[in-house]
């Protein structure tokens, strides 16, 4: 055990939040402007994210030796922007833009398709010309010249879609991507009633910064909070990090103005209501089709006295989906719990860790009695001191009972992991430069069928290109809970095929076994991701033919001639 504690004592290099007792997000004033952000994948250009020699070592174990795929230019994609097909009613508006680089820029999101087009140069599309409404005024000009010059609109947030929400099609209709970047302040704030007033086009950090400066937070952090925005997590239905406790965006949203090819939709911001079907429902998860959001009304609250991230181990998959069950049927108070299975544990402390803190974990975790079955849960609270302590010392005692193991150096990762809870996606372009392909999808299930649900999935993806005798790596974890069931949320690795178009195909077929895997009508499509194009063809089987019509019915009665965002979440 000496030497254990020797080897502990070495793993300094541990990047520590600031402030750890009190370990608020850092703030950012303003939206990433978007000369700073990547065009051909994730975030800033200045940030990157490594992948660990042992972490690289355990993918290649697993899918084999990979080869990097070729990258076109910005140069030369540029020259495949044709011409603005806008007419000149429209593009002489000073907030509209036909230059090139910034159609591309808006072309696309972050899905794996919309990956292989922009590192292969085959956009298929791009938007005609690109609006910067400053206000809600501004928009209704745009949606009332849209309808005289018949064009396809496109709302678009932070473009960090997975599923493919922005991507325009090839038609005859012009298209118009309406970005919401420059609505994007505070402002109201009822302090009575914490009801906060703000731009849809307001990116997570802003809002933060702008509710921070009063001493209020809102509390929604999905892992694209450095660039998505208020209006897309409504339109999508997002859920954040610390819903646990902070709740998902339907219950964080309380109103606002929708503007729609019909008219101005106001949704009052009613605590509570009989009053027929609630239009807030109604209208979260239109993603696009139903108009473009352009003042939203969110429920904040004071900022927290503290908040604490931790990691605690357990011996098996059973025991850490016990506590987890048991914590949120008990209504202890955390603001977060996240189970990583075996194999997401493993990879997690290979990617995740230097070569010495890779060490002295294994060794530490390997002398407390766990083995290659141990699970990884980190967990949460945010609130005042007092309640925090209660809730870790509920929390504490639900652990010991199933045999967990905690100490220093797993308090330490807890740290490790709010440092770093929003630069995963950077992994991604790592590991791309290395020929390695990853993505994700996630669902959510009862608890009754959470073990059947994640074995179906990873068997599905784990065999999909067993054809092209291809293997892939894929890991879950449950990222948010409900007292009657849980998200299921899991990545995958596979190699880079010989050219980008057979790398799709691979990805195409992973895509399928998966959904298909999902499509009975007892797991949902998307938990927190939205339907865009790529779950599309699949929400028959979560929504049958009857949800599916009086949907159609609700969308084209605010939007009759079908020219917002078509072919996304209905296939049309």
């Amino acid at each position: 055990m000496s030497k254990i504690k020797s080897l502990i004592r070495k793993t300094t290099s541990f990047p520590a939040t600031k402030n750890n007792d009190n370990n608020l997000e850092p703030i950012q004033k303003n939206n990433t402007p978007i000369e700073q952000t990547r065009w051909n994948g994730w975030g800033n250009v200045n940030i990157n994210k490594k992948v660990s020699s042992h972490g690289a070592k355990l993918i290649k174990s697993h899918i084999g030796k990979s080869t990097k795929l070729p990258s076109v230019s910005l140069k030369d994609v540029l020259k495949t922007v044709p011409k603005s097909r806008l007419p000149a009613a429209i593009t002489d508006l000073d907030i509209v833009s036909t230059d090139r680089e910034v159609r591309l820029r808006h072309a696309r999101g972050q899905s794996f398709p919309d990956w292989v087009a922009m590192h292969s140069g085959d956009f298929e599309a791009f938007p005609d010309g690109v609006a910067h409404p400053q206000s809600t005024a501004d928009v209704e000009q745009l949606l009332k010249l849209a309808r005289e010059h018949d064009l396809i609109v496109i709302p678009f947030g932070g473009g960090t879609s997975v599923v493919g929400h922005i991507n325009p099609q090839k038609g005859a209709r012009p298209v118009l991507t309406i970005a919401m970047s420059k609505m994007d302040r505070l402002i109201d704030l009822d302090f009575d009633s914490q009801i906060a007033t703000f731009g849809a086009g307001t990116q997570g950090p802003a809002v933060e910064a702008q509710l921070g400066e009063h001493g209020y937070r809102l509390g929604h952090y999905p892992q694209s909070w450095e660039l998505s925005t208020l209006g897309g997590w409504i339109a999508a239905r997002s859920s954040g990090q610390q819903s646990l406790g902070y709740g998902r965006i339907e219950q964080m949203f309380a109103g606002g103005t929708l503007l729609t090819p019909q008219g101005v939709l106001e949704i009052a911001d009613i605590p509570a209501s009989s009053a027929g079907p609630d239009l807030c429902e109604m209208m979260m998860g239109t993603e696009g089709r139903a108009g473009i959001f352009t003042e939203v009304k969110m429920r904040v609250q004071p900022q927290p006295e503290q908040e604490v991230f931790k990691v605690a181990f357990l011996p098996n998959w059973a025991a850490g989906k016990a506590v987890l069950k048991q914590a949120v049927q008990s209504n202890i108070r955390l603001s977060m719990l996240r189970l990583s299975n075996a194999a997401e544990t493993d990879a997690h402390l290979h990617l995740g860790t230097t070569p010495s803190q890779f060490l002295a974990i294994g060794t530490y975790l390997k002398a407390r009695g766990l083995n290659s079955d141990k699970v990884m849960l980190t967990y949460g609270v945010s609130g005042d001191k007092a309640q925090n302590k209660l809730a870790l010392t509920q929390f504490n005692k639900l652990l010991k009972q199933h045999g967990s193991v905690t100490g220093k150096i797993t308090n330490i990762m807890g740290s490790v992991w709010a440092h770093g809870r929003f630069k995963f996606p950077y992994l991604r372009g790592t590991l791309w430069d290395r020929g390695i392909m990853v993505d994700t999808f996630e669902t959510a299930t009862n608890w009754n069928r959470i073990d059947e649900q994640m074995a179906q999935m990873q068997e599905a993806v784990k065999t999909a290109l067993a054809d092209e005798g291809e293997e892939v790596m894929a890991f879950t974890h449950i990222s948010h809970v409900y007292k009657q069931g849980a998200s299921l949320y899991t990545t995958y690795f596979f190699r880079a095929a010989k050219d980008h178009a057979a790398t799709l195909k691979r990805w195409q077929k992973i895509k399928h076994a998966a959904s298909i895997s999902l499509a009975h009508g007892k797991a949902t499509i998307s938990h927190q991701h939205g339907v865009g194009r790529d779950h599309a063809p699949y929400l028959a089987a979560e929504k049958g033919e009857l949800g599916l019509q009086v949907t159609h019915d609700m969308l084209k009665s605010l939007d009759p001639e079908q020219r917002m965002n078509p072919g996304v979440l209905l296939e049309d």
